[in-house]
This record gives C-alpha cells, structure tokens and sequence, in this order.
C-alpha cells in the first residue's frame, strides 16, 4: 500500500513542478505596471465613479457606430485573427507584447462550459488558449484578447484583463473596442458597488445604480440584458462548487483577492488612464 502511495505522490509532484516551471513562476514576474511604469497606488471611490462615468460614455459612443439594434456576429475564426491584430499592433508601442506563438482555439470543453463556469482558459501544458463558442459572440472579442494575455505569461487575472484591454482597442475594429469596454464597465461598476457597500452608503449605492443604468444607452443595455438572460438561463448547482475550487487556486497562487482579482484592473486602468489621460 505504501509504495502505490508514495507512486502517487511522486506523480502528483512531477505534475506540480511541471506546472510551475511552465507557467506558475509567472505569478511571481514583475508584472505589466511595472513595464508600463504604471504607479498602481490605492484608489479612492470617486475615481473609481469617474471611471466608470468614463466607460459609459465610451460605450454608448461605440455602440453608436456599430448602429444596427441586433449586434453583429462575425465568424469566431475571424475573431481569432482579429485578436492577433490588435496585439500586433500593440506589440508596435510596447515590443513585450508581441504575440507570435499563435495558438487559440475553441474550447471542446464547451458543451459542459456552464458546469465548469467558464467563458475561456488557458492550457499551460499546451501553451494553447481556449475560448468557450458557444457564448454571446460580442464576449468573444475580449475572452480572447485575455487569453492571449494568458499566453504572454500574464498570470494574474487583472493583468490578462488589462493587455487584452488595450489589444482590443488596439484594433480600431469597433466590435472589438464595444466587447471591451462593455467588459471594463463590468468590472468597474461592481467595484464602485463593492467599495460604497463596504462604506455602508446604502443611499449612494442605490442612486448609483440608478444613474448608472439610466446613463446608458438603451441599446447597450438591451445587449447586457441579453448577456445575463443567457447565463441566468444556464445557471446550475455545480458551477458554484468550481467557483470555490477556483477561488482556492487563485489565492493559493498568490491573487489573495481570489476571484474578485479580476476586478483589479480598475486599478490598472486608473494608473494608466493618469498617466496617458485617455483610454
């Protein structure tokens, strides 16, 4: 018994020390601020209330161009192909993001993608990034543009969030800055939901809520009623037991914040909005 034990143990550390030369010492790299010399310090909620005033705005002005009520839904292909463009451009102010390994694929995982609770991922043994099909096509876009943030050897949530960010609006393709900003406005909003909770400003929570839904554009906000009507509808009773599972994997890797590190890219997009006074 104790031989198949300790067979067992050695295959699981093989495994571990494999996964962290591929890809877990990423988490401990000096990380996209400091590349970009971005001085990520403590944000207070008003700044986090302009920026997120500021998404808005962008938003609804691309929405705008792309015009008609019922969004595009362009071959996920050639969302790929897109996604390596903006990168490549990108990679033309900032040479470390040059993204040549080309390898994102539609996930096979996608018909059980909803217990799993996952829009798209990445393979450290392959080096490959997945992207769940299957989504609302204007998720596509941005989930893609994080996974090849992923690919760079951006480990951190936030950082995957941020370069995908700037790849996206990189491509000047206004469904790909649309699937972004609406991304970015995400994560905004519930952080400045999540800072006025913690003060227990339950009347600003509310009211800003309420500005923030009336700011925007009705046919942004058709698009986001649609985005939740198709998660809602998939909603099940294993997903929240792989949220854990995953919220554990992050905070063991360092992301104390677990799943809410995704929401730090507000933080990243604050420093840089500072430093270059634009999005």
């Amino acid at each position: 018994m104790i031989p198949i034990a300790l067979k067992l143990f050695g295959k699981i550390l093989y495994i571990y020390i494999i996964f962290r030369l591929l890809w877990g010492l990423n988490y401990d790299r000096l990380g996209i601020a400091h590349q970009l010399k971005l001085s990520t310090k403590e944000y207070e909620t008003e700044e986090v209330i302009q920026l997120t005033n500021r998404l808005i705005d962008s938003l609804n002005a691309c929405r705008l161009r792309l015009s008609d009520t019922v969004l595009p839904e362009p071959p996920v292909d050639s969302i790929f192909r897109m996604a390596g463009i903006g990168y490549s451009r990108l990679s033309d102010q900032y040479f470390f993001l040059n993204y040549t390994q080309r390898s994102l694929k539609p996930s096979l995982f996608t018909p059980i993608a909803d217990w799993l609770s996952f829009t798209g991922y990445y393979n450290p043994f392959s080096g490959e990034g997945q992207v769940r099909k299957d989504i609302p096509r204007v998720l596509i876009p941005f989930v893609s543009c994080h996974e090849i943030g992923h690919q760079l050897g951006y480990a951190s949530e936030s950082e995957a969030n941020f370069v995908g960010f700037l790849a996206a609006l990189s491509t000047n393709d206004p469904y790909f800055r649309y699937s972004a900003l609406n991304e970015l406005f995400t994560y905004a909003q519930r952080e400045e939901l999540f800072m006025l909770a913690l003060a227990k400003d339950s009347v600003r929570f509310e009211s800003v809520i309420q500005q923030n839904r009336e700011r925007l554009d009705t046919l942004v906000r058709k698009d986001r009623k649609e985005i939740r009507t198709f998660f809602q509808q998939r909603s099940n009773k294993i997903s929240p037991a792989f949220n854990d599972l995953y919220e554990r994997y992050l905070k063991a890797n360092d992301q104390a914040e677990g799943l809410r590190s995704y929401d730090e890219v507000v933080g990243l997009l604050i420093a840089y909005i500072k430093k270059h006074e634009k999005i």
